[in-house]
């Protein structure tokens, strides 16, 4: 006979099992798509069509695998629902978090499957002044395109920093249970390089 204390483990076992799957399977069942900057050629006014292409573009931007480590606050969030991070580190002078514990610590170079522990070898929170946790779109790109709240970039470097930063192409790599953001990183690369090119206008705030 197995004993209560067994039992309950093994429903303790099979209940996060069957979490985790479901997790994954809601990651692996969600829309990935995103539309070509092709798509919006239709758009005659060029401003329009530049503000229609950052809307698209928000969609990876507004995904929890970006607004997670982009918070309003110094607690980096974490998971689909975006619940805080536990345990509860905070940014520290740096944004790697403080000085006990730092985010490389449990953060390696690389997802840790076996733990479910996502990683890169630069894990840390964006810069507070590029917070952008609970802003629409608008104020995103209004955000985005200033270099005092963007890392001194121009538009231009965004196309880079968006479409190629290995940090940045985690979000659509992010391990076991955790939803990808939308479409591939070179796709978004290619909607910043397109919003870029048709004058960088942001959609209403």
């Amino acid at each position: 006979m197995i004993s209560d204390v067994r039992f309950k483990m093994i429903a303790v076992v099979a209940a996060l099992a069957g979490s985790l799957s479901a997790g994954y399977a809601a990651s692996e069942t969600a829309s990935h798509a995103l539309a070509s900057p092709e798509s919006f050629a239709s758009v005659g006014d060029t401003e329009k069509r530049s503000a229609a292409i950052f809307t698209e573009l928000g969609k990876v931007l507004t995904h929890p695998r970006c607004t997670n480590c982009h918070p309003a606050g110094d607690r980096p969030h974490q998971g689909d629902s975006a619940r805080l991070h536990q345990p509860p580190v905070t940014r520290g002078a740096d944004g790697h978090g403080l000085e006990a514990m730092r985010c490389n610590t449990c953060h390696q170079n690389a997802n840790f499957e076996p733990g479910r522990m996502p990683g890169h070898p630069d894990w840390h929170l964006a810069p507070r002044e590029m917070a952008w946790e609970g802003k629409t779109v608008g104020e995103i790109c209004e955000q985005i395109r200033d270099p005092a709240r963007n890392g001194g970039r121009k538009v231009e470097d965004l196309i880079d920093h968006i479409g190629k930063d290995t940090l940045v192409g985690w979000a659509w790599k992010p391990g076991f249970g955790r939803s990808p953001v939308p479409g591939t990183q070179q796709q978004a690369g290619a909607l910043v390089e397109a919003w870029v090119k048709n004058g960088a206008a942001c959609p209403a705030p």
